[in-house]
């Protein structure tokens, strides 16, 4: 099996098979059992060891579920999601959570859950109720969102610098991928908070729930409440963003608009003194013929017309 079992002395499996888990069970030792995989063999140990329900088995075996809890018989089922990385998907855990069993499921490494491994293990004695040991994994992978939103303000920090030194492109394929990264996190943390609201309300029967452990979840649902106005924030900031780098595009596409301008304004002049010079009358064929004619006349207004607007835009500031 690929997981992890800890039994409540402490004593943590790394290499267990599924009689080590039906013994555990049997005997009220298991402490918290952690999969690492969805195979068929970890199927069927949830089905038939743990006598998990089968809707409960089939979401385990898809993935891609949104976050919720659901009360069944013998246990409740909760969808639980933590963070690893800005711009990687959120990691999805799947909780079954008896009265003498916690049984955690995810596909992809976690970091909130290697950590609280290392501090079950380690302070199993303090951590002998499941349902604290519940709460903190449930704490673990809300926690671990807080560090990603900190790297994602960073993150749109420093775009928005790049974006006030010069705005570009790869600048708006950026935030359009930090946009669609918190807007992830927006859909998990939100039901999340509602589901939270239901343990506390005890709209949902926790087992192993008592009036000293509720303090823990309630401070979870704060946590949780405030990792949603944070996301709210940041989302507001991104948007902020956005228009600060469309901003940015539309003064550079004025100056261009700008400096295109000026430029035929000042080929303006040269066309029109161009063109009548150039006109084939017989006083403009015999009377300019010379070569200082044409560098005082041809050249020397077609200079004097540019110096002159240069002078005028100038002074009125368009450069």
């Amino acid at each position: 099996m690929n997981g992890h079992l800890i039994r409540v002395d402490g004593t943590t499996d790394d290499d267990f098979k599924r009689d080590d888990v039906e013994q555990a069970l049997h005997s009220d030792q298991i402490l918290w059992l952690d999969l690492h995989d969805s195979s068929d063999e970890t199927l069927a140990l949830l089905r038939d060891v743990f006598a998990i329900h089968p809707l409960a088995v089939e979401d385990a075996a898809e993935f891609g579920q949104r976050a919720k809890i659901e009360d069944y018989e013998n246990f409740v089922s909760i969808v639980f999601f933590g963070a690893n990385s800005v711009g990687h998907p959120m990691i999805e855990v799947h909780c079954f959570f008896g009265e003498n069993f916690l049984v955690t499921l995810h596909r992809e490494p976690c970091v909130a859950s290697e950590g609280m491994r290392t501090v079950v293990a380690r302070h199993h004695a303090g951590l002998a109720a499941r349902i604290l040991v519940l709460h903190h994994v449930l704490d673990s992978l809300s926690d671990s969102v807080f560090p990603m939103l900190a790297s994602f303000d960073d993150k749109v920090d420093e775009i928005q610098e790049q974006i006030l030194l010069k705005a570009d492109p790869d600048q708006q394929e950026a935030l359009f991928a930090l946009r669609r990264w918190l807007s992830d996190v927006r859909k998990v943390v939100a039901p999340q908070r509602d589901m939270l609201n239901a343990l506390i309300s005890q709209r949902v029967d926790l087992p192993g729930m008592t009036k000293d452990a509720e303090p823990y979840f309630r401070d979870l649902f704060d946590s949780m409440t405030r990792l949603a106005d944070q996301v709210d924030s940041h989302r507001d900031r991104l948007s902020s963003s956005m228009d600060v780098y469309m901003s940015q595009m539309a003064n550079r596409q004025n100056d261009i608009m700008k400096q295109l301008t000026i430029m035929a304004t000042i080929f303006l002049p040269l066309s029109f003194l161009t063109g009548f010079f150039g006109q084939n009358f017989g006083w403009f064929v015999n009377a300019i013929g010379s070569w200082e004619d044409f560098f005082g006349i041809g050249l020397g207004t077609e200079a004097i017309a540019v110096i002159a607007l240069l002078i005028m835009f100038k002074r009125r500031g368009w450069f």
